[in-house]
């Protein structure tokens, strides 16, 4: 069976695209929140970016054709902003600290 064929690998990308796009449309209103609100928002997004970081492992780790075929398109795209998969991660875990500093900074 291919990687794709397994209906737990598509639900899990189904429940993580769904989430996220939720999660983004919420984010969108991040400066109306209160405080607690704020670190709740932060909160989701690190287990969001956890989550897309052991989904996106398993395709790396897969020897299945369109796995590795599905890492390479990212790395594709991530390259023309001159971004590996690794940078991206850093990149959003930079901006949730620093989200996570100015919440402190309100104390």
């Amino acid at each position: 069976m291919g990687f794709f064929d397994s209906e737990i690998v598509q639900q899990e990308a189904k429940q993580l695209f769904e989430d996220y796009q939720a999660l983004i449309k919420l984010g969108n209103n991040y400066g109306k929140f209160d405080r607690e609100g704020k670190k709740l928002f932060i909160e989701q997004m690190e287990a969001m970016m956890e989550r897309y970081r052991v989904f996106m492992k398993r395709f790396e780790l897969s020897e299945d054709f369109m796995a590795q075929m599905t890492i390479q398109q990212l790395k594709t795209q991530l390259s023309q902003f001159g971004v590996t998969p690794q940078q991206m991660f850093d990149q959003m875990n930079i901006t949730l600290e620093r989200m996570k500093a100015e919440l402190e900074k309100q104390n």
